[in-house]
């Protein structure tokens, strides 16, 4: 977070004032986001320097975890002004795993500067990014990284990216080359040339030569593109008029705005390189906090209305929302109504850039800062001023998670304090889920990756002081019988006063499988009498919790068919014990068979990984259904199979190694099926090691 860098609110000649605007850093991981944060905050005067990612020194990724990673493992937010103009920028992490945060904060952003390279392997990545800011319609820039170790003309890497947008990719700038290398850019809009300064602005120079011609037919390309949804511009290009240079810029704002192009921008945020020609644009194209607000669905209103995007617990200082700012004005200390219904009082205001904060009296409308102490408040809520609750503006389902683990606190006693610390992570991260195993009495952290899961339980250790034990998490396997029985149980014990004495006969037989456990009750002539019938079901029960190879036992049927009691020694304990016994003493005669969980599986991925994604499905005793295209996804499929439950463990891993992180998958459950010959033999060994 850091100190409010909020420049005068004057407003430049030839623009529009429309308050702070708020700008997402999205692109695919190591794609240089952070990077070129650094060269925005340099290059504007918010820091005297870019820091480096490397080094541990830049204000974005500045969490312990992220400069241990040296990879984005949350949103950063960072504050700084140009021209005259506020801006806020929120850096969001590029990894798949962490893609919760940006999905979070997209909404309510302006416009996102979608930062990617010239590299195939990572369009994948590029696609799914790309799809989340088309489908919420946010406005966004491309802009083309690294460009200094470009090998291949912009061309034909446009030509490349192209199928990752759904909107057309429309060139902004071309390169002027020096050789090999890139030395300066054409701007097609201004018409002008400019020579790349390393960590300067860059230099007009004279446009002529083979560079004037390139220009010519590159800005007439971007003009065509234009021109797909200007009538009037199409007219003038057929008749060879060129257009006003206003009218360009006019067009290209409202086509961004409009959701109808997606301009590149070219540069290197190591060499602060296209960083000022980039915030140009933001300021000249990008829309402000009232086109953001109508979007949302937000009704003019003067009421103050927020959108929280993003919660932490600080390990000093308590919760804090994270927040933008849609209409009116916060002050600290007023109450607040969030649209759960939840209320609260604000107890601090502060402006963030990185890991600093500073203190504000109040908020205005498109301003991006973190509210304090609201407990109540979650990630996703809308919060007002006002007394009635307002509607939800925006829904975001955590992606369905695909890893998980078993854990346990070091210390007995700070099991208590381990539940409450990942209430916490859930909160601050929706797509981390804790589930209870009733089974194995586990804690689960499920999440969205083994860097995901690192990295919480980094946080746990870190933050909130808590150290864990963690293991693969117990495969729900089952058992069940292939023949049937009748079983007398018997429980008799005198010690002197009351003795204890149950006796039932039971018949034990197998149903079909997913029936379950079910109990009959054929007494006749009160051989039993009706008080202990329940008794004696607990009892079986009891025997069916664990069966002669170590696991629960499923889909029987127990009948009570016989039994005889005691006048005074009998009982509801007597009795339980009495039909444990006979179930426990039966199940070995009912040649008892292993069941394993089997799951429907459904992978996407890119389609040049489909045949990887086959071969692991086989290696992993998967069954392929059937794969075809992913609905409404370019050059990506779906593969469906079915796999059991202990070979989806460390699925993902794999999965993500072989798309080069962009494959993921969801799973249901299907049936229980048996396990027979060796793997049985070895599932039932480790069962009696572990018992």
């Amino acid at each position: 977070m850091g100190p409010d860098l909020r420049g005068p609110q004057g407003t430049p000649q030839g623009t529009q004032a429309s308050g702070p605007r708020c700008i997402a850093l999205v692109g695919p991981f190591q794609s240089g986001k952070t990077t070129l944060l650094e060269a925005i905050l340099a290059r504007t005067g918010a820091i005297p320097k870019a820091g480096s990612v490397d080094q541990g020194t830049s204000v974005g990724d500045a969490s312990a975890e992220a400069r241990q990673h040296k990879m984005g493992v949350g949103l950063t937010s960072a504050t700084t002004s140009f021209m005259g103009e506020t801006y806020s920028f929120i850096d969001c992490p590029g990894s798949i795993e962490f893609a919760h945060d940006m999905r979070t904060a997209i909404p309510a952003v302006d416009a996102a500067v979608v930062v990617c390279e010239a590299d195939e392997r990572k369009l994948p990545q590029l696609q799914i990014i790309l799809r989340e800011l088309e489908d919420q319609n946010i406005p966004r820039f491309l802009f083309l990284n690294k460009i200094d170790k470009a090998n291949k003309r912009i061309r034909e890497t446009l030509a490349t990216l192209q199928p990752a947008s759904r909107t057309p990719l429309v060139l902004r700038q071309i390169p002027i080359w020096n050789g090999d290398l890139i030395a300066g850019f054409v701007d097609l809009a201004l018409e002008r040339a400019f020579v790349y300064r390393e960590h300067m602005a860059s230099e007009i120079v004279k446009l002529d030569g083979g560079d004037l011609d390139r220009e010519k037919e590159a800005r007439f390309s971007m003009l065509e593109k234009l021109a797909d949804h200007d009538d009037a511009l199409m007219e003038q290009l057929l008749e060879d008029i060129p257009p006003p240079r206003d009218a360009v810029f006019d067009d290209l704002s409202r086509e961004l705005r409009e959701g109808q192009i997606c301009p590149v921008l070219l540069g290197s945020a190591a060499r602060e390189n296209g960083v000022l020609r980039l915030m140009k644009a933001l300021r000249h194209e990008a829309p402000g906090i009232g086109a953001t607000a109508k979007r949302l669905g937000v009704a003019d209103s003067k009421e103050a209305l927020a959108y929280v995007f993003k919660t932490v617990h600080l390990q000093h200082g308590g919760k804090l929302s994270l927040a933008r700012v849609l209409t009116g004005r916060f002050d600290d200390g007023a109450a607040v109504l969030a649209s759960s219904g939840e209320g609260g009082k604000i107890s601090g205001i502060l402006a963030a850039t990185g890991a600093q904060e500073t203190r504000r009296a109040s908020a205005e409308a498109g301003e991006m800062i973190a509210f304090g102490k609201l407990d109540a408040v979650k990630t996703g809520d809308t919060l007002t001023t006002a007394r009635v609750a307002p509607p939800s503006l925006i829904s975001v389902a955590a992606a369905a998670p695909v890893l998980a683990i078993a854990l346990a606190a070091g210390d007995r006693k700070d099991d208590v304090k381990l539940g409450q610390a990942l209430a916490k992570l859930n909160e601050e991260d929706p797509s981390l889920a804790v589930v209870h195993n009733a089974q194995t009495h586990d804690t689960v952290l499920w999440g969205q990756g083994e860097m995901h899961l690192r990295v919480a339980l980094e946080r746990l250790h870190d933050r909130f002081g808590v150290n864990v034990k963690s293991h693969p998490p117990a495969i729900g396997y089952q058992e069940t019988i292939r023949k049937s029985i009748t079983q007398r149980g018997r429980h008799k014990k005198q010690s002197g006063g009351h003795g204890q004495f149950g006796d039932v006969v039971l018949e034990i037989m197998p149903l079909p499988r997913g029936s379950g456990f079910v109990f009959v009750d054929k007494i006749v002539g009160g051989a039993v009498p009706r008080n202990y019938i329940g008794a004696v079901e607990e009892g079986v029960v009891d025997g069916l919790s664990r069966g002669p190879l170590g696991f629960p036992v499923i889909d029987v049927q127990v009948t009570l068919i016989d039994g005889s009691y005691h006048s005074v020694d009998s009982s509801d304990q007597a009795f339980r014990t009495a039909a444990r016994i006979g179930v426990t003493e039966a199940l070995p005669q009912c040649q008892p068979v292993l069941l394993e969980p089997i799951h429907v599986v459904e992978i996407v991925c890119p389609s040049e990984a489909t045949a990887k994604i086959n071969a692991i499905l086989s290696a992993r005793r998967g069954q392929i259904l059937g794969f075809d295209t992913r609905e409404g996804w370019t050059g990506w499929d779906c593969v469906r199979a079915m796999m059991p439950e202990a070979e989806i463990g460390d699925l993902i891993v794999e999965l993500r190694s072989a798309t080069a992180g962009a494959g993921s998958f969801t799973r249901q459950f299907d049936r229980m099926a048996e396990v027979n010959g060796r793997a049985a033999d070895q599932i039932i060994a480790a069962r009696r090691v572990a018992a």
